[in-house]
């Protein structure tokens, strides 16, 4: 998580700004002087330049073909998400596919978080969702489904969101965040901070930038807010991933570095990035070169926490009550 209030200022910068000044008023006193007593020699004709004709022989640039979001029917949809739920019960550590009724608080979260933001959902794609509840802390990949057909979650594992009460932590932001073209994620460089420690994972793990987003400073009791870089991102191996499963980071969101390693081969979070691909090799660059995009792949993070959500409906439920059963003590 990067904020955007720090800044570093070095001493160089102050005799700079005051030197240029004085050099530019010096250089317009100086040609002020001349001009008042040397005429000005006249302005030499002006000769239209054309562009040369490009060669009759070169072959016009190809035109950029963007592939098509792929789009599944909602049997095969369903057919792929079972496919990726017994792939992450294999290969991701501490993965699990929670109760029925977890099940149905992840959905009915997400579907409340999509409808409140209005983002279309027009195929079978894969949502991200977090609980950033500070008793829950985990992530589900939910399966949302165009029209009236039924939502279905495949799984998840425990996450780490933004910790309250310690100074320059800021509570991770609810809503609906879009992995966009707009913003090129990177990866790990695996290097440790002072404390030893490699804050964003081992060496090439994926980081999703988010972009920059209004979040709540934790360490404030008047809930002033600050705008902070929201990431998904890998965390220290050997200190740190262990820990996964409790409020811990700056505001992004921590996942383990296998749950890490299978959103980056599947795609899961990808599906505009693949349509980049096609044009910029930046993002080619970044994409693993043996990935498999599932056809499910979304782009859309989901933060939701199902503390509020308990207690607006037991606020809801309070005043919906008649005034004599309701007491106060």
């Amino acid at each position: 998580m990067k904020n955007k209030n720090r800044a570093s200022f070095t001493g160089l910068q102050t005799p700079v700004r005051l030197v240029v000044p004085g050099l530019i008023l010096g250089c317009v006193l100086s040609a002020c002087a001349k001009a008042q007593t040397v005429e000005a020699p006249p302005a030499p004709p002006v000769i239209a330049q054309t562009q040369p004709a490009p060669p009759k022989d070169q072959p016009a640039p190809a035109p950029v073909i963007i592939p098509p979001l792929p789009v599944l029917s909602e049997a095969a949809a369903r057919v792929e998400a079972s496919r990726l739920t017994i792939q992450m019960k294999k290969s991701v550590s501490r993965f699990t596919t929670y109760t029925p009724e977890i099940r149905q608080r992840f959905i009915r979260l997400a579907r409340a978080a999509i409808a409140s933001s209005k983002t279309p959902i027009d195929r079978p794609q894969l949502l991200m969702v977090v609980d950033r509840n500070p008793k829950v802390q985990r992530l589900c990949f939910v399966l949302a489904m165009p029209g009236n057909a039924d939502w279905e979650t495949l799984g998840g594992t425990p996450v780490s969101t933004g910790q309250a009460g310690r100074k320059f932590y800021y509570i991770t932001p609810t809503g609906v965040f879009i992995n966009t073209p707009d913003r090129l994620g990177y990866r790990a460089l695996g290097t440790k901070n002072e404390n030893g420690i490699r804050g964003i994972g081992a060496k090439g793990m994926r980081v999703w930038d988010m972009g920059w987003h209004n979040a709540v400073k934790g360490w404030r009791a008047d809930h002033e807010t600050g705008d902070i870089r929201l990431e998904i991102h890998a965390t220290d191996p050997d200190f740190l991933e262990q820990r996964l499963g409790h409020t811990a980071s700056e505001g992004c969101i921590r996942i383990p570095a296998t749950m890490n390693v299978f959103m980056d081969k599947n795609g899961l979070l990808d599906v505009q990035y693949e349509q980049a691909a096609s044009y910029d090799g930046r993002f080619r660059a970044l994409l693993p070169k043996d990935r498999t995009p599932s056809p499910i792949a979304g782009d859309a993070l989901v933060v939701v926490d199902s503390a509020e959500a308990v207690q607006a409906i037991s606020s809801a439920t309070v005043g919906a009550q008649p005034l004599a059963s309701h007491h106060e003590g």
